[in-house]
Order: C-alpha cells, then structure tokens, then sequence
C-alpha cells in the first residue's frame, strides 16, 4: 500500500516522491510540456522546494490541461487493530503548467472538481485496504490496490495512469492510494473491565453514484443508486494473553432494483415514474452479483404500502416473485404504519420476523489475532440483509441501527464480555458510542446522497423519537426541498466529473455549460424577484402611506404580476429545476424550440417516454 510523498512543482512539471525506503528510487512526474505522466529516477526529484503531502489521488484531465489532485492534510477516525484510518480534511488541485488565459469551461469543470473535492467525505489506511470487509481482506491476503474492490475504489478514475504505468511494469503501486467515500470512525471503550474498540465503516458505491433525485432505481448493468455497504467492527482484547477476537458485521442498503424515477417539477412530491420496458434481466443481474458477494440475502423493503409510494413496492415484489430465487428473503416492513405515532421501538418486530425466516445474530465474520499477529479464522458471515426505503437514508438509517444492536449482543456475548442475555446496552459509555456512530454514519450517507443530515437521527442517537427531532426533521426536509430541486445539479455534475463519466476534453465543440432554456423561461425568476421586490417596498417603505392611490397601484400592480408568473412557473416547474448538464439523467429529454421562421429559441426538458406513469398504459 501507498504512504505519505513528497511534492514538488517545477518549469518542468509536477513531481511525486515516495517516503518509503524502498521506492525512493521512483518518481512519478506530470509533464508540464506534453502532459504525461512518466515514472522517472530518484535522482531527477529535487532537492529545494519539496513538501510532504499526505496521498495522491491521482490525476484529472480537463479540457486543456491535466491536474494532480492532492490530500494535503488528513486527521485520524480512529485506529483498528494495529491500523490507522484517516480522512482527508484539505485538498488541492495542481494544474500540470499554467494557463494565461482560463477557459471558461475549464474554469467550470474546475469549480466542479472543487465541490465535490470539499463535499465528499474520503477515507483510506496506509496500511489497510479500506475498500474491503475484513472477511474479503482475510480471503485476499496481502492488502493492495490491485485487489481493492472497484465498486467502492472511489479515486479508481483518477488513478488511471499510475495503472496504466503499473501494467507496463514501472514500480510506482506505492504513489496509488485506494480511498473510499463515506464514513469510518474507530472508538475505544471499556466494558465490564475488558477495553474493547467498536468501529463502523460505510463505503459508497462508485456505480451508479449521485444525487438523490438523480439517480433512482437500476440501470442496465444492475447498479443501484445509493448502494453503500456498512460494515460494523469490533476488536475484544485479552487482558490475559494478549490474544484479541475481531468481529464484523456486514448490511447493504440500495435503491429499489428496478426502472423508476421521481421527476423533479417544484412540487414537494416530485412526479412518480416506472421504467415503461422490464428491468428484469437488470433485477436479476443485480442479484446474482449480490449472492455471488455476500450469500443468501434477506430484501427488508420499507416503503409504504399506500399512496404515493405503493407503485415501487409493486413493482420490486413483482420482480422478487418473477425471479423466485431460494437465495432471496423477501420481507415488507410497512415503517410509517408500524412505527406510527413515535413508537419506534416496534422496528424490533421486524427483527422477529427476520429471526423466523432464518437470519441469525451470529451470523457475522470472526476471527482471532495472537499476540503475534497471526490470524485464525472462526467464521465467515454466510448471508446480509439488503435494507431500502424510498431514498435508502431515514427509516434505512434506524432499520440497520437496530439489526447492528441485535448482532453486537451476540457478538459480546461470544466473545464473553457479557454474560448470555445481559443486554450490552446498560454500559452506558458504549451505548453512547454505538449511538453516536450510527447517528454520524446516517448523517454522512444522507449529505452524499440528499445533501442534508439524516432525518429521524434522533433514534439513533437516543434510543427514543422526540419532539425536537421532529422539528429538525422538518427544517431538514425543507433543506432537502431547495437544495434536491433548486442546487443539485452542479452537485451531479461535480460526481460525473470526478468518476469519469464526464470527460471533458472528448466533448464536442458546444459548451454543455450555458443555459440553453428560452428567453421566457430564464427570464420569469427575474419577474418574481422584482415583483416581491416592489411588493415588499410597498408594504415596508410605502409612498406616503400604505393606502396612497399611487402606493396601492403599485402594490396591486406587483401583486398581479407575481400571482401570474408565480402560477405558470409552478405549472411548468420542470423547467426550473437545476438539471445536471454533462450526463444524461435517463428520465429527461432536452427538446429544441423554434418560432414561426425556424430559429432556434431554446431547449424545453421533457419527461422521457422510456418512463410511464403508474397504472398508464403506453399508447403507440
């Protein structure tokens, strides 16, 4: 595995170092005449101007010019069974030579990469592969980035040269750091006079990956939007023997594996659509890559079973029933009716019905570590359960919470840190702990996905559904209004950009940055403005008085104006919805307008007809 480099930028180029004894003798250099990355002698790197950076991410290509994008500084999260995990708390972006003159594409495309660069939460081990479980690490071997798992190699783009170098024999795997985007903490505690440390990691998925009304459902290839994988970890060390006992425990959550979207359109609800071809052979791919990694697979689906979520509910069941896998467990969970009323602790009837179908709360990876750091396999986790709401976020968040309590019970107790039965949680030191780390892992997959903290983290965090946590619940959703309908196209761009399905310099000559729209409709945000505007002047800063002819005019004048334009905004809101621009979002079509001579007036979005609504029937 890679280490902390040292940097140094020259007229020449940027060049990258390793610390490590054996590699010092290779350097990785960023030409700043061609633009290539080369692997060059120790005794080309140079002696002035160096700083310690702590990892490469790797490099970028834009429109003109090709960048190094830089962890500059990192903070621990904790520290694992003799590994130490960090997170990157300040980056930069290196130009490999400077450009007099920006591009204002270039410009763009750099503003993106900076946004998803301080948005993201990233995180790696110098000594460990953070891209793995710890039961996929044990099968591997010896940690590498030739065996990090791709769906969660989230720099995978970006290290493509230092690959490509690699594959032709250079020895540079030491400047190639595996990152993971999501959320790792490690905390140490002690109970009942054993010091144990309890740790949980969530890595997200680079398939697929974006925004929450961006990327719903399953695409052709069985990528899921919002697929994390969160792993629970618990290291019990022997005061005795120096011996120690390792535990994890693995949960994935997933959109619903089928063709749906939500199309955004102002409303709080956006518009419900269902793919109008199968998504079967998508479903089933899905599925078999998920029993291929991780065994049987117990389906806990908890969006509602009335209204505007019934739809999705169908139509996973329908594909469930289709596929009539024995390595599937399907179980509904109607969330919202059972837990009605802020009885949450009823999520434990779930729990019961999992624990009748089959699933175990021993079911979990362990293992034992000598005190000379040999490794014995106990057991290996046999199965998962795959957890999804509507967003896979608020009521996932408290669902996998409670099945990481019932399997931490287990896991104490086999380790014999609790006596059978004694329910862990009257420690209360760990119970803050366990709370507290699933609470902050809701927030951090909620803020990739929705762009705001998790809602029903009260739960969580306390054990009980309050009143407060239900007026943070509301401000949140309000932020998740504005920011899902009016901020987060940039945000989906920012993830195209950064992952490679955008490549700047092999788009066509057009721009796809400017507002294309028609003249109207970019024009009728600056109506309402100016007509809440006077309104407001009229109201707070009469003429004379509030009741004056000429100050009444202008009130009524204003207030006509935003009545109108407010109403055809809203009855045509898809147009005003911040629509990502460099990857199409599946579910939208760009349709060109033109008057009366056959100029160009602008592009108007949409629905595709890929997509129907629930209960239509597609006409031909």
């Amino acid at each position: 595995m890679a280490g902390p480099l040292l940097f140094a930028k020259t007229s020449e180029g940027l060049l990258f170092q390793s610390t490590t004894s054996l590699e010092k003798s290779h350097v990785v250099h960023l030409s700043a005449h061609d633009q290539v990355v080369r692997s060059i002698g120790g005794e080309d790197f140079p002696t002035q101007g160096v700083i310690k950076i702590a990892a490469l991410l790797g490099f970028i290509k834009l429109k003109l010019n090709r960048y190094a994008v830089i962890a500059n500084r990192v903070e621990e999260t904790g520290r694992f069974n003799r590994h130490t995990i960090y997170r990157v708390v300040e980056h930069s972006i290196v130009a490999a030579k400077e450009i007099q003159t920006m591009d204002s594409d270039e410009s763009e495309c750099l503003k993106l990469l900076n946004l998803h660069l301080k948005n993201g939460t990233f995180y790696f081990s110098y000594t460990y592969d953070m891209t793995n479980s710890l039961q996929r690490n044990r099968e591997i071997g010896v940690a590498s980035w030739k065996t990090a798992d791709t769906r969660f190699f989230w720099n995978h783009y970006l290290c493509e040269e230092l690959r490509n170098l690699v594959s032709e024999g250079y020895q540079v795997e030491d400047f190639i750091q595996p990152m993971i985007y999501g959320y790792a903490k490690v905390i140490d505690t002690i109970i009942n006079s054993t010091p144990i440390s309890l740790g949980l990691i969530t890595r997200r998925s680079r398939l697929r990956a974006g925004t929450r009304y961006f990327r719903r459902g399953i695409d052709e290839d069985g990528n899921v939007g919002n697929y994390n994988e969160t792993e629970q970890l618990l290291f019990v060390k022997s005061s005795l023997d120096g011996d120690a006992q390792i535990f994890s425990y693995l949960q994935i959550r997933g959109s619903v594996p089928v063709y749906w979207a939500e199309i955004n359109n102002l409303k709080y609800k956006p518009n419900l659509v269902i793919g109008e071809s199968s998504s079967l052979n998508a479903t089933r791919t899905h599925f078999d890559q998920q029993k291929q990694l991780y065994g049987d697979v117990y389906l806990v689906n908890l969006v509602n079973q009335k209204g505007y979520e019934l739809p999705v509910k169908e139509a996973y069941e329908s594909a469930v029933h289709a596929l009539n896998d024995s390595e599937l467990h399907y179980v509904y969970f109607d969330f919202h009716h059972e837990c009605r009323k802020m009885r949450w602790y009823r999520v434990k009837l779930l729990i019961d019905h999992l624990s009748k179908m089959g699933l175990k709360d021993s079911d979990f990876f362990q293992e034992k570590v000598g005190a000379d750091g040999s490794t014995v396999d106990v057991k290996q986790q046999r199965s998962t359960v795959r957890t999804n709401c509507m967003d896979c976020l608020d009521r996932t968040n408290v669902v996998q919470s409670v099945l990481a309590h019932w399997v931490l019970q287990k896991a104490l107790e086999t380790a014999e840190v609790v006596r059978d039965g004694a329910p862990w949680e009257s420690d209360l030191p760990l119970l803050a702990a366990f709370q507290n780390l699933w609470a902050d892992n809701a927030d951090a997959v909620s803020c990739a996905y929705s762009g705001t903290g998790a809602l029903k983290t009260d739960f969580t965090r306390t054990g009980k559904r309050t009143r407060m946590g239900a007026l943070k619940d509301f401000l949140n959703s309000a932020s998740r209004y504005y920011q899902n309908n009016l901020a987060d196209g940039p945000r989906q761009d920012s993830y195209d950009l950064f992952l490679g399905n955008f490549k700047p310099y092999m788009t066509s000559i057009q721009s796809p940055f400017p507002d294309r729209r028609p003249f109207f409709v970019q024009l009728m945000p600056v109506v309402i403005y100016a007509a809440l505007t006077v309104l407001t002047s009229t109201i707070v800063f009469p003429k004379d008085h509030f009741t004056s002819k000429k100050n009444l005019a202008f009130f009524l004048s204003a207030s006509i104006i935003l009545f109108i334009s407010t109403r055809s905004l809203i009855k045509d809101g898809i147009q005003y919805v911040n629509w990502p621009k460099l990857v199409d979002v599946g579910f939208l079509v760009a349709q060109q307008t033109h008057d009366k001579e056959r100029v160009f007036k602008g592009l108007r979005f949409l629905p595709s007809s890929k997509f129907i609504k629930p209960g239509s029937v597609k006409k031909d």
